[in-house]
This record gives structure tokens, C-alpha cells and sequence, in this order.
């Protein structure tokens, strides 16, 4: 049997996916979560052979669950499950140790094949969304500015993102400064949004 932990924060969804799950003579869940810190902390409870975690999660996001996941239990496989599949977001999941990524639209046929896939060293890939991620344009902010542009937020004061990030309130503008122009943004509101739609942030 391949056990596996089902983390989502939709009760409904995750309690459909158990049931779908249950019907496969090879799969067993052996826990669920409803967000990503209890993610991690049921892959260290029950060491279940794959985690099928929902990329938008409360507490730690399903990115985060998944860096401690491999952290923690490199022989757990992890399967994303979205209902965002922008290519960024893919890109940054399997640098995160995710082997699976699968939209939420799946059958759930398909779901269970990949957890297959990735419970005997593969990995499975939504081919619509490589092919899109092969097309999509590179970020063109540095680590450096997209943090910066994490802390801005809406409205925040530059002097209070400058002690949160340890800089100068000087370097702080100028990182501000160069996101709005690589972006081609009238504001760092704008430039802020623009990053974020494409997975970026």
C-alpha cells in the first residue's frame, strides 16, 4: 500500500479527494491536514509515502510545507496540487522538492497515477503547463529586489521595509526604484500586482 497524507484547507475538497483515493485498491490515506504546518507536522506523526498538498494553504503556504517536507522526510514525494498552475509557481515548486504537479481539475484517476509515479522515484509534470512554463518570460527582478517588493506591500513605509530587511532606507528606494522600472510599472503598487500575476512573489 502507498500511504499518503492529503493536505488541503478546503474541507469539502479534501475530504472528496480521500474518498476518490480510497477507491484504489494500492493507496491508503493515512492522514489529512487543513494547512501547511500541520502538513508537516502529520508527515512527521504518521511518515506517509507521499503528501498531496494544496499549493494556497494558511500557515505555511504549500511551497513552504514542501521545503520542510523534504527537509524533514526526503523519502515523502510530494505532489502539489493546484488550482493556479502558472508556470512561475512550477518552476518554484520543484526547486522546492515537489515531484508532482497537478491542477485541481484532474481526474482523479490521473491524481492517482501520479502519486504511482512519484512513490517509485518519477515525477509528473501537467503537460499544458510545461509547455507554457517553457514559454514563459524569466523574472527579471534580482532575489534582492523581489524581497523587497515582498515586504512593500501596500502602503508600507519605506523606513519600516528598511528595518525588516536590514537596509538603508536609501537602498531600500533604489531596490523599489529598479523593480518599477524592470516591470514597466507606473507604481509600486503596479509593480507589485504585476509580480504577483505572474508567480513571481
Amino acid at each position: 500500500m502507498i500511504r499518503v497524507l492529503l493536505a488541503d484547507d478546503e474541507d469539502l475538497i479534501r475530504g472528496a479527494v480521500a474518498a476518490l483515493l480510497a477507491l484504489e485498491p494500492d493507496i491508503e490515506v493515512v492522514a489529512q491536514a487543513g494547512d501547511g504546518r500541520a502538513a508537516v507536522g502529520q508527515v512527521l506523526a504518521h511518515r506517509p509515502d507521499v503528501a498531496v498538498v494544496d499549493l494556497q494553504m494558511p500557515g505555511l503556504s504549500g511551497l513552504e510545507a514542501t521545503v520542510e517536507i523534504a527537509a524533514a522526510a526526503p523519502s515523502c514525494a510530494v505532489v502539489i496540487l493546484t488550482g493556479h498552475g502558472r508556470p512561475p509557481l512550477l518552476r518554484r515548486a520543484l526547486r522546492s522538492g515537489a515531484r508532482g504537479f497537478v491542477p485541481k481539475g484532474s481526474p482523479a484517476a490521473l491524481l492517482a497515477e501520479v502519486i504511482r509515479r512519484v512513490h517509485e522515484g518519477g515525477r509528473y509534470v501537467d503537460p499544458a503547463l510545461a509547455a507554457e512554463a517553457l514559454l514563459a518570460p524569466e523574472c527579471p527582478l534580482t532575489p534582492r529586489e523581489l524581497d523587497v517588493l515582498r515586504l512593500a506591500g501596500d502602503d508600507i513605509p519605506v523606513a519600516a521595509i528598511a528595518r525588516q530587511a536590514h537596509l538603508s532606507p536609501g537602498t531600500v528606494r533604489n531596490y523599489l526604484a529598479a523593480a518599477v522600472a524592470k516591470l514597466e510599472a507606473a507604481s509600486r503598487a503596479e509593480a507589485i500586482s504585476t509580480a504577483r500575476e505572474h508567480g513571481w512573489l
